[in-house]
């Protein structure tokens, strides 16, 4: 990328603090212009780059990268007026003049250069042994990740390169892919620059090698034919700083894009909600004026209802009070004509008490037979119930006796063949000797029959004991309620006599 200057000549190595001076000066005396703004900036010594406009924070970051650069493609003009552009915006430009932190882009390096992406470093030299079997060993990758880590260099992992005679004595170390992972593969390569152990020690013909070597990867270890070149273009690419940022920019606007696009998006949700939840509040309100309406004609009506019987039952109560009056009069009236009643009825109060005593008398005799009657019918209601309780227990008796008699014919059989097993059994006994295994099998059959036989005569007698009990019983219950029977028939023949009695008295 070609920068434009005040001479078309190149200036040597020694000449560049000189060149950088001259510079610092011109920009201090505004002879160069590149604020476009309070916040955006231009280089003014690169107006043909793609992005022209700059934060501070980025335009420090771009000067420094130009300024520090190994690129050959640089030439020293270029670094000078750059890294005089870096003093001026640190000391001479009013804004936030901060260091970059490790949250972004490094600013003592080329952003303009071409670096493996994934940040990844190199390391060669590393010490290995042959074994027994011809092939070649070293240090493990996980080991050394470990020592790095302890160095504060914090790499993901370190991947020991292997080729067909073993550990090659090169490894790929991986760093994050984040800016931070930058500034520790960054610190990585200074460490061992400062030690005199990077890329341009390795690679100096005139000196002897001893210790590890390292540094990060870039674009010429990218495309080399060696195992290293391999594996770098396996696991990345080569990418500029710039380019990074400018993606990283671009996704930033997109995410802001998304974001804004969801932020329109629920904010018409939003607005769709609200006028839903306003037209739900105005029907609601709608709602409860029609309730409180339809409440209102409710007590209303509750109301007219309640003053209608109110009057309705005044009008009964008025009428109730004229009734009294009415009733009051005519017993006054009564009361007057029994006066006159009695003063005209005082010669027939002697037949009138006659006629008072008799009519008591029938009063009496007819409340006796009434409740003779009822007695009667009692009576009438408790003999039959008799008679059918008499005629279930005989029921009952007869179905016992015949029970009876099926189990007395049962034990009686059952006795003869217990006899009849007992004569098998002794018959059984004399016909062999007590060697003869049938004829003990056949006696050891015979008695068990025996015992079950006698077990069954045992149930049945058991049984039989047992009805025999309950008839007992059951003819106890019949005398009772024969007993009862009869002490009702004589009350009802007692009673009857009393009826003929009173009907021949009143006769």
């Amino acid at each position: 990328m070609g920068c434009s200057s005040d001479e078309d000549t190149d200036i040597s190595e020694s000449e560049i603090d000189e060149y950088e001076g001259k510079s610092y000066e011109e920009l201090k005396n505004g002879n160069h212009s590149f604020k476009n703004s309070d916040e955006t900036f231009s280089c003014p010594y690169c107006p043909k780059k793609k992005k022209r406009v700059y934060q501070y924070k980025e335009l420090l970051q771009h000067a420094s990268g130009v300024g520090k650069s190994s690129s050959e493609k640089r030439n020293t003009k270029e670094k000078a007026n750059h890294l005089a552009l870096v003093k001026y915006l640190e000391n001479d430009l009013a804004g936030p003049s901060k260091p970059a932190g490790k949250s972004d882009p490094p600013i003592d390096c080329d952003h303009d250069e071409k670096i493996v992406w994934p940040w990844t470093g190199i390391v060669v030299n590393i010490p290995t042994r042959r074994t027994d079997e011809g092939r070649y060993v070293g240090e493990s990758g996980s080991k050394m990740r470990d020592e790095f880590k302890s160095r504060g260099f914090n790499p993901i992992r370190v991947h020991p390169l292997w080729n067909f005679r073993g550990h090659s004595g090169s490894a790929i170390v991986e760093f994050h892919k984040d800016w931070p992972g930058l500034h520790n593969a960054m610190s990585f390569e200074r460490a061992y620059e400062a030690d005199h152990h990077g890329k341009k020690d390795w690679y100096a013909k005139n000196s002897q090698k001893s210790g590890l070597y390292a540094w990060v990867a870039r674009a010429d270890d990218y495309h080399s034919t060696e195992i290293v070149g391999d594996h770098l273009r396996k696991i990345g690419d080569v990418r500029t700083i710039s380019e990074i940022m400018e993606e990283e920019a671009r996704k930033q606007d997109k995410l802001i894009s998304n974001l804004t696009s969801t932020i329109e998006l629920k904010n018409r949700h939003l607005k769709e909600m609200e006028e839903r939840c306003s037209q739900t509040s105005v029907s609601l309100r709608n709602l409860i004026e029609e309730k409180d309406k339809l409440l209102q004609a409710y007590n209303e009506d509750i109301r007219k209802r309640q003053m209608s019987a109110r009057d309705h039952f005044q009008r009964i109560f008025n009428d109730h009070e004229k009734i009294k009056l009415q009733l009051e009069s005519q017993k006054k009236e009564l009361e007057v004509r029994g006066i006159e009643l009695e003063k005209r009825d005082a010669h027939n109060e002697n037949e009138s008490r006659k006629l008072a005593e008799e009519i008591e008398k029938n009063a009496i005799r007819n409340s006796s037979l009434q409740l003779a009657s009822l007695e009667q019918e009692k009576a009438d209601v408790n003999v039959l119930k008799l008679a059918e309780d008499q005629k279930r227990q005989k029921e009952k008796l007869h179905n016992r006796i015949i029970l009876l008699e099926k189990q007395l014919d049962a034990k009686q059989a059952l006795e003869l063949e217990i006899e009849g097993l007992r004569g098998q059994l002794n018959v059984m006994k004399h016909m062999g000797d007590d060697e003869d295994v049938e004829v003990l099998m056949k006696v050891e059959a015979i008695l068990k029959q025996l015992r079950e036989k006698e077990g069954e005569l045992e149930h049945l007698e058991a049984l039989n004991q047992a009805l025999i009990v309950q008839e007992r019983k059951s003819n106890v219950e019949l005398q009772d309620a024969r007993k009862e029977l009869i002490s009702v028939v004589v009350i009802l023949g007692l009673r009857e006599w009393e009826n003929l009695t009173i009907n021949h008295f009143i006769k």
